[in-house]
C-alpha cells in the first residue's frame, strides 16, 4: 500500500508541476493569502467570485487554483489576528487571545515564526492523511449503494446544520431553504417543471454560479459596507529576524502544536464542523490541560501554535469526505464540489480511478502550495498589513463589479444577474436575522444527489421504506443522525439551566440581585 500510494503521489507531482497548473497554483494561494488579510473577503465569497473564471480553465488547474485559495486564506488571516487584533475570518479568532498580547510584549515576530511551523506542521499532516485515508474510503465506500449513499448524505446535511454558527434549527430551516432551490427546475425522470413559476429561465435550475455570488458576494459584501474600524498599527512593524522564535519558544509549542494537528484531523472527519469549531475546540482543550491555565490570554505561545496548527489540519483533511466521498464538509468545500460538477467531473468513490490527475496532482500541490505560502509570508509581512490601509469603499464597488461580470459571462444572460441581485438581497435579510445562509450551499448541492439516490432506493426495493434499516450500513448512518439531533437536544436543554445556575442571585442580595438579572 505505500509503495502504491508513493507512485501515485510521484504521478501527482509531476501533474502538479505542469507549466499551467504550478501557475494556477500560484495564483490560488497568493490570491488566498491577499484576501485573508482583508476583512468582509474571505476564501468563500473570492471562490464565488472565481467560480465564472473557471469555465475556461482545465478541471486540474481550475481545482487548484480554488483549493490554494481555500487554505491560503487560512494564513493571511493569522496575520492581521496577531499584529492587529483583529479576526478577519472566524478561524482566526481564538489566535488574538494570546497572539495581539504577544505582539505588545514585543514577541509578535516570533508568535508569527511559531504560526507558520505550526500552519506548515497541520498542513503537512492533513496533506498525509488525505493520502493514505481516502483510497481507504474509497474502497468502503465502492460498496455501498443508494440506501447507503443516501443515508450518508442525510447524515451530512444534519452535520452541516445543526454544527454551524447560531441556532441549529436555524442552521435545518437553511439546509431545507436550500434543498427545495436544488430541485427547482425541470425533474430529469418524469421531465416535469418544479418551481419555476411559468418562467422559462427557471427550467434549467438555479445556477450555483449565481447562488454563491448572490449569498456569499453581495449578501456579505452589504452587511460589511457600513463597518469602519480603526486599525492600530502601531505593532505591525515586523521584520524578517524578529520571526525567529526562542529555543524555550519552540520547546512549548511543539507539543501544542502536535495537539492541535490531532484534534484538526480528527475534527475534519466530521461533516458541518470546520476549521472555526476546530480551532476553539483545540485551545479549550490546551487550556485545559495545561500547568498554568490562568496565563492563557496574557500571551502563552502555547495558545498561537495549538490552534493555527488545528485550523491548517482541518482544512486539508475537509477534502477526504469531499473527494472520496462526495459529501462537502462546510460551505467552502460545497463551492468547490460543486466547480467539479460543473466541469462535468463527479466526485466520489470513481474519482481516484476515473480522474488520476484531478485527485494526485491536488495533493501533490498541496504541498508546493504550503511551501509557497511559507516563502510569500515571511517576507511580505509588511506589505500584508499594508492591504488593510485601502478603504473598504474602494473594495465594494470593484467586488460588485466581478460579481455582475462573473454571472453574466456564464450564459450571456441578463436574467441571471437579476436573479442573483435577488437573491443577494434575500440573503442579506437572512444575515440581518441572524441566519447564517452558508447551510443553504451544502442543501443546494446535496440535494439533488440525495434526491436522485433516494428514489433509486425507494423504486429498488419497491417503495419499502424500511430498507434503510435493513442494511446495516445505512441502519448505521441513521444511528448518528438520531444520536446528533439528541446530543443538540440535550445541549439546548442544558444552557438554559447553565445560564440560571450562573445568574442566580446571592441569597443576601435578594431583590437587588433579581433586579440585576432582570435589567441585564
Amino acid at each position: 500500500m505505500l509503495t502504491t500510494a508513493l507512485t501515485d503521489l510521484w504521478y501527482g507531482f509531476g501533474v502538479a508541476f505542469e507549466p499551467q497548473n504550478l501557475m494556477w497554483c500560484f495564483v490560488g494561494v497568493l490570491v488566498g493569502n491577499m484576501v485573508g488579510v482583508l476583512p468582509g473577503m474571505g476564501p468563500l465569497a473570492t471562490i464565488s467570485i472565481l467560480l465564472p473564471l473557471t469555465f475556461g480553465i482545465k478541471p486540474v488547474g481550475a481545482i487548484l487554483m480554488l483549493s490554494g485559495v481555500f487554505y491560503g486564506a487560512q494564513y493571511g488571516g493569522a496575520i492581521c489576528s496577531i499584529l492587529l487584533n483583529l479576526p478577519c475570518h472566524p478561524p482566526h479568532a481564538v489566535t488574538c487571545l494570546d497572539g495581539f498580547p504577544l505582539t505588545k510584549q514585543g514577541r509578535g515576530g516570533a508568535a508569527l515564526g511559531v504560526t507558520v511551523i505550526s500552519s506548515f506542521v497541520g498542513a503537512s499532516w492533513g496533506i498525509t492523511e488525505m493520502i493514505f485515508l481516502a483510497p481507504v474510503l474509497v474502497k468502503v465506500a465502492l460498496e455501498f449503494g443508494p440506501t447507503e449513499i443516501c443515508s450518508l448524505m442525510l447524515l451530512g446535511l444534519l452535520a452541516g446544520s445543526t454544527l454551524a454558527r447560531g441556532s441549529p434549527l436555524k442552521g435545518i430551516a437553511m439546509t431545507l431553504v436550500g434543498l427545495l432551490l436544488g430541485i427547482v427546475g425541470t425533474d430529469i425522470e418524469t421531465g416535469t417543471p418544479r418551481f419555476t413559476f411559468g418562467i422559462p429561465s427557471l427550467f434549467d435550475g438555479i445556477e450555483l454560479v449565481g447562488l454563491a455570488l448572490g449569498l456569499f458576494g453581495i449578501a456579505e459584501f452589504m452587511k460589511s459596507v457600513n463597518q469602519f474600524s480603526d486599525i492600530n498599527t502601531k505593532y505591525s512593524n515586523v521584520s524578517i529576524r524578529d520571526l525567529r522564535p526562542s529555543r524555550e519558544e519552540l520547546r512549548r509549542s511543539v507539543p501544542a502544536m502536535l495537539r492541535g494537528t490531532l484534534i484538526g484531523s480528527l475534527c475534519s472527519l466530521i461533516p458541518g464542523t470546520g476549521p472555526t469549531i476546530a480551532s476553539f475546540i483545540s485551545y479549550a482543550a490546551e487550556k485545559k490541560i495545561s500547568r498554568t491555565p490562568e496565563k492563557f490570554g496574557t500571551g502563552m505561545i502555547e495558545g498561537v501554535a495549538c490552534p493555527e496548527a488545528s485550523t491548517h489540519s482541518s482544512v486539508q483533511g475537509d477534502f477526504i469526505p469531499t473527494m472520496s466521498l462526495g459529501i462537502p464538509g462546510d460551505a467552502v468545500m460545497a463551492l468547490i464540489l460543486g466547480a467539479l460538477l460543473i466541469q462535468g467531473i463527479v466526485p466520489g468513490p470513481q474519482l481516484i480511478k476515473e480522474h488520476p490527475d484531478i485527485f494526485w496532482g491536488l495533493i501533490a500541490s498541496f504541498w508546493i502550495g504550503n511551501i509557497m505560502l511559507v516563502v510569500l509570508n515571511v517576507p511580505m509581512i509588511g506589505l500584508w498589513v499594508k492591504l488593510l490601509m485601502i478603504p473598504y469603499k474602494y473594495l465594494y464597488p470593484s467586488a460588485l463589479f466581478f460579481v455582475a461580470i462573473g454571472v453574466y459571462s456564464t450564459n450571456n444572460d441578463m436574467f441571471q444577474v437579476a436573479e442573483t441581485v435577488v437573491i443577494g438581497l434575500v440573503g442579506y435579510l437572512l444575515l440581518l436575522l441572524d441566519f447564517h445562509p452558508a447551510s443553504i450551499l451544502l442543501g443546494f448541492v446535496l440535494g439533488p444527489r440525495f434526491e436522485e439516490n433516494f428514489r433509486r432506493a425507494m423504486l429498488i426495493s419497491r417503495g419499502d421504506a424500511l430498507v434503510f434499516v435493513k442494511h446495516p450500513i445505512s441502519a448505521f448512518f441513521l444511528f448518528l443522525c438520531v444520536a446528533l439531533i439528541l446530543a443538540q437536544i440535550y445541549v439546548r436543554m442544558r444552557k438554559p439551566k447553565a445560564a440560571a445556575d450562573r445568574s442566580a442571585p446571592a441569597p443576601e442580595f435578594g431583590a437587588a440581585g433579581a433586579a440585576g438579572v432582570g435589567t441585564e
